[in-house]
């Protein structure tokens, strides 16, 4: 799947050659850089090969598939062209600020376009409500939906804008390694004012009687790995994001990003190896990192960086005297949702569709109930829709259609060929009749990824499309560390560590990492 990349690998143990014959070299003949090695291209690993590559470091990155962009990769089949993960192209600003420090634009390496509407919510059949780019049409939506909500939601806003901008200034871009750092004096005083110690599901409640407006406010925290009624409320600061910040689409899709995080590396010196899967991390006696154990052979490094499953680098990568996070310590965490997706290609345009779109007609909260208290295949899913031809045609065939449908489902449920078929089915019906449009005469291509894939393909823990749920104590100081606590020169980025999930949130985790690291090297 995807386009493909030579299999560099190490060819007779060629590297080793080199590496060794490097060691017997002078540093007064040749200064030796520092080298690092990378384990994993997804968008912290992209992000922090740059970062350091740019400090001066030997950077490798080595990925177990054949494409940069871990769970943003892409693939494709015929003219049908499918991002495999993350579609929502959000808090443009981080990606700014991470191209800055290169004296770059994201422009410079692929083009934006601002969706207008920014996505569509249906609650039934032909029964929709679209958010748009014009904030005072989304508050007349408001107020039709419930006397009193524009002014609600101006004001829900401003909290929303100012949780943003100090979490932006004083928490996202912090490394947490004690839990004073995260209960201080600061947090203590603007905890209540930031709602950290409330569930959103209780602070909206607080502010609309509109379940239809609950939900419009809070569905994001399904890609965030959580549900309303355990995520912090801190996290109403999506709202900030989606209505004035706005919702942006990269022209190629979101691998166009991961495409042009690996371009910037590349042009920094970094060295990509595609196809080799990482077997061992090779800790010296005195628990120093010094390289990673592949199936060609060994790679020596000065520092290992872990953009990996946290879980899989822990427990299949370290021995069990240099894992800081035991089997035990897993089990009790609350892990983020898997999802079912279904990338289908259709030789027909979908009318009632635009580029983003949720199905939020069921009980939703029946629905979470189904991926953290009572783990099954939920039978009355909330589910969404990514349609990209709507906005770049060139995703689909000439008449065409690419769909991407993501059901959330709990981590770790039995995934058999028949229960996918039979998902599909109900899918794909219910899709139906939402639209009021036939869809499955229509299929050209069907592809299917779900729990065992996200486990074969990305050795993902349970088969988590996520990682970890943003809950209060899995958050900050309490989330996974940067560095691990039992092996020196080993650190991890990406979105089990802070600040969490997404691609800007891991964009973010890799900068906490070159500053942690640009420290312990003074």
């Amino acid at each position: 799947m995807g386009r493909r990349h030579k299999e560099h690998g190490y060819a007779g143990n060629t590297a080793e050659k080199e590496i060794s014959a490097r060691l017997l070299l002078s540093p007064i003949e040749i200064p030796m850089k520092k080298k690092v090695v990378v384990i994993g291209a997804g968008f912290g690993g992209l992000s922090i090969a740059a970062l350091l590559a740019q400090d001066g470091y030997d950077v490798t990155v080595v990925e177990k598939n054949d494409q940069s962009g871990g769970r943003g990769m892409m693939f494709s089949d015929g003219e049908f062209r499918f991002d495999m993960g993350p579609s929502w192209y959000l808090m443009p600003e981080v990606f700014e600020r991470f191209f800055a420090l290169f004296d770059k634009k994201p422009e410079d390496y692929y083009r934006l376009q601002r969706l207008d509407p920014s996505y569509r919510i249906f609650f039934g059949p032909q029964d929709w409500v679209d958010i748009v780019a014009d904030l005072e049409k989304n508050l007349e939506t408001f107020e039709q939906m419930e006397t009193g909500a524009a002014q609600t939601l101006k004001k829900y806003l401003e909290k929303s804008k100012y949780q943003y901008e100090v979490s932006m200034q004083e928490f996202l871009y912090k490394d947490y390694t004690s839990i004073l750092d995260f209960f201080n004096k600061r947090m203590l005083i603007e905890g209540s004012r930031l709602n950290v110690f409330e569930n959103l599901d209780k602070y909206l409640k607080r502010n609309f009687k509109n379940e239809r407006l609950r939900k419009i406010l809070a569905y994001s925290m399904v890609f965030l790995g959580g549900a309303p009624n355990n995520t912090p409320a801190i996290y109403s600061l999506m709202s900030h994001i989606d209505f004035n910040l706005g919702v942006w689409y990269p022209l190629g899709g979101m691998n166009a990003v991961a495409r042009g995080i690996e371009r910037l590396g590349t042009e920094l010196g970094v060295e990509f190896v595609y196809n080799q899967e990482v077997k061992k991390i090779l800790v010296n006696s005195q628990g120093r990192a010094t390289g990673i154990l592949t199936k060609t052979g060994e790679l020596a490094a000065d520092l290992v960086i872990g953009n990996a499953d946290y879980h899989h680098i822990e427990t299949v990568l370290l021995d069990p005297e240099y894992q800081s996070y035991t089997e035990a310590y897993w089990k009790k965490r609350t892990i983020a949702p898997s999802a079912f997706i279904l990338y289908v290609g259709l030789t027909k345009r979908l009318k009632g569709l635009i580029h983003h779109n949720l199905s939020f007609e069921y009980d939703w909260m029946k629905h979470f109930d189904d991926i953290f208290k009572n783990p099954v295949w939920s039978e009355n899913p909330s589910y969404y829709i990514c349609a990209p031809a709507k906005t770049e045609p060139g995703m689909a065939p000439p008449g065409g259609e690419n769909l991407f449908i993501l059901v959330p489902l709990a981590a770790g449920l039995r995934d058999t060929d028949e229960v996918r078929e039979r998902y599909t089915e109900k899918i794909l019906r219910h899709l139906e009749v939402l639209l009021g449009e036939s869809i499955i005469d229509a299929i050209a291509v069907k592809h299917i990824f779900s729990q065992r894939d996200f486990f074969t393909t990305f050795n993902a823990y349970k088969g988590t499309a996520l990682g970890l749920s943003h809950t209060l104590f899995q958050t900050a100081f309490f989330r996974p560390r940067h560095r691990s606590k039992k092996v020196k020169n080993l650190y991890f980025t990406g979105q089990y560590t802070h600040p969490g999930i997404g691609v800007p949130i891991c964009l973010i985790s890799s900068q906490i990492v070159r500053d942690l690291i640009t420290n312990q090297s003074r």
